[in-house]
């Protein structure tokens, strides 16, 4: 039997040899190369002697599975975190620092201990900065970075009496824009819109969104999280986390300027062509983009500063049933069956699995899966209904509430003139004497 070579890479390494292989072919330069992935070139090139000596097997980290060599030790930790609650309250880290290397003998960076108050949740002083804007260049090759937003507006005027969103796509090297309209702006058409940009360019390495709910996540970190090390994240990014998908979030719509411009002249040209098309719905409206969009990129796109398409290959239809969906993690109960948006469903199989994901695929369907691995379900359509509930009378008409006798309604009361008046009262409000 031959022996077969595995190779263990995470998905960012994967990532990291897609890149480097294209330095490798001179299709990028290595300065180009590691701005993309986030390291020096020097870095690149350590990369590009280990793949050609290693194979791809040589982008793997050597350090996996290993402790830090430059690790400080846990006790320094918590005894430099117990001082700093005890002794220097209110300190920033870079005086927390110096006291604690005059003091105690204890040498840390401000930037370690920064990190050790944010992780344990202590307080202390921070410096706002002037917000300061200034022009970003394009990302010279396509695919490397889209900017994505959604505009409300009435795009079919008084034909359609309603507001409705566009959502756009816009790759930032080139200004080329890929769209649709749905209903709203949310999680579905958000990742619904995704899908469709993917299977017709390709995966890019990142996306510029700002900080709607949609793609970012408000919610507080869990004991589950913590636990697990993960940052509450909206569906949105956990699916292009899965597929190695960049998420940046903007802090002013004035930093992805393009996809804003993008609308003011959409909004201009785009209504009034659907006006000459006599367009007054929006399914009809979606397929008037399919064939308007080709001849608004050909008028207003821009020649990409490196001719490289950095997209990446599309994934199979399965890998994007599966990412681009919702997932909720749900408890299974003792008579394998779980609770999904008021509907009860019967998983047919035994297993052990206590907890388990339900994934609402863009087409309406619901899937189970269980540490990896999918179920099979069923939806139970009618429920048993008992028999006491239906024996039990229904509650009819308002209950009858008498006021007490010491209650202002039965007292005199004064009027705004300050005369004395009293207070009428029925047979019908007062008890038996």
């Amino acid at each position: 039997m031959a022996e077969r070579d595995i190779i263990v890479m995470s998905k960012r390494e994967v990532k990291r040899l897609h890149v480097i292989q294209k330095a490798m072919e001179k299709q990028v330069t290595q300065q180009q190369a590691g701005g993309m992935v986030g390291v020096t070139d020097r870095q690149i090139r350590r990369m590009v002697r280990r793949i050609r000596k290693e194979g791809e097997g040589g982008i793997s980290h050597k350090g996996r599975g290993k402790p830090s060599n430059r690790a400080i030790p846990k006790k320094v930790k918590k005894k430099a975190l117990a001082l700093c609650q005890k002794h220097y309250e209110g300190f920033g880290p870079t005086l927390a620092t110096e006291k604690l290397q005059e003091n105690h003998q204890i040498v840390l960076g401000k930037g370690t201990l920064r990190l050790w108050l944010s992780a344990s949740g202590v307080d202390y002083p921070t410096r706002s900065a002037r917000p300061h804007r200034k022009w970003r260049e394009r990302k010279p090759c396509r695919g490397e970075m889209v900017q994505i937003d959604g505009s409300h507006h009435r795009w079919l005027e008084d034909r359609l009496d309603q507001e409705f969103c566009l959502m756009a796509f816009i790759d930032d090297a080139t200004g080329e824009v890929f769209a649709r309209f749905y209903d709203y702006e949310g999680t579905f058409p958000a990742l619904d819109g995704f899908r469709r940009y993917v299977e017709s360019y390709g995966v890019p390495l990142s996306v510029y969104c700002d900080r709607h709910t949609t793609y970012k996540s408000n919610a507080k970190e869990t004991i589950e999280d913590d636990l697990e090390g993960i940052p509450p994240m909206s569906q949105f990014e956990r699916a292009l986390q899965t597929l190695e998908v960049k998420v940046i979030h903007a802090y002013s719509p004035q930093a992805k300027g393009r996809v804003e411009r993008s609308f003011r002249t959409l909004q201009d040209r785009l209504i009034k062509e659907m006006r000459l098309a006599r367009v007054c719905t929006v399914e009809k409206a979606n397929r008037f983009l399919e064939t308007y969009l080709p001849k608004y990129n050909r008028k207003f796109r821009v020649v990409a500063a490196d001719a490289v398409d950095m997209h990446r290959k599309i994934p199979s239809r399965k890998v994007l049933d599966q990412t681009l969906c919702i997932h909720e993690k749900r408890t299974l109960k003792n008579d394998f069956t779980l609770s999904y948006q008021g509907q009860l469903y019967q998983v047919k199989e035994n297993i052990r699995a206590r907890r388990v994901v339900v994934e609402a695929w863009l087409d309406g369907s619901i899937h189970v899966t269980a540490e990896g691995r999918s179920l099979s379900v069923e939806r139970i359509l009618t429920r048993p209904v008992k028999e006491a509930a239906l024996l039990k009378p229904k509650k009819s008409g308002r209950r009858l509430i008498r006021p007490a006798a010491n209650h202002p309604w039965r007292r005199q009361y004064k009027n705004r003139q300050g005369k004395e008046a009293a207070v009428p009262v029925t047979s019908a409000a007062v008890g038996p004497c």
